[in-house]
């Protein structure tokens, strides 16, 4: 794979593009929504770029409330979420929207011993920063495959 800038150039006849695609868009008959939150705007370009190069509706947030605000408005099918950001942090964003979303949450930092905290606390899933475009595409395929219809409905 070759990168200009953030954006990931992958050949159209790449078997990791067109098998993702039809994962994301054959999985239950419809395109996935992602909500990726991050308070880093080099990040929030190369994961909107790369995921919707694969067929995700893609929405980023820069911080913790604008996520939650988003979270409430789109209902998405999952969330990535950067565990480190100021001045609300990603467990603190995942306690909020545990209060009326279960869409499955992937968090992400370059700490990795924050992985098993954020297990802990109700991740679906951890990827360590930096990643590989693929590596995010599977570890969201995982998850997706993982959840049950119906888990991504708001709380009460």
């Amino acid at each position: 794979m070759e990168f200009r800038g953030f954006l990931p150039i992958l050949p159209s006849g790449h078997v990791w593009t067109r098998l993702h695609r039809a994962a994301i868009i054959g999985w239950m008959g419809t395109q996935k929504h992602v909500l990726v939150v991050d308070d880093e705007p080099a990040i929030l370009r190369f994961v909107r770029i790369a995921l919707s190069n694969l067929g995700y509706k893609v929405s980023v947030a820069t911080s913790g409330e604008e996520g939650l605000r988003l979270a409430r408005e789109v209902s998405p099918d999952i969330v990535l979420l950067d565990v480190l950001m100021v001045p609300m942090n990603g467990f603190d964003v995942l306690e909020k929207l545990r209060t009326f979303s279960r869409a499955p949450v992937i968090m992400f930092s370059a700490r990795t011993d924050l992985a098993c905290k954020a297990i802990e606390r109700g991740a679906a899933g951890f990827v360590e920063k930096p990643f590989r475009p693929e590596d995010l595409a599977d570890k969201i395929l995982a998850v997706l495959d993982e959840s049950k219809p119906g888990t991504a409905t708001p709380v009460g």
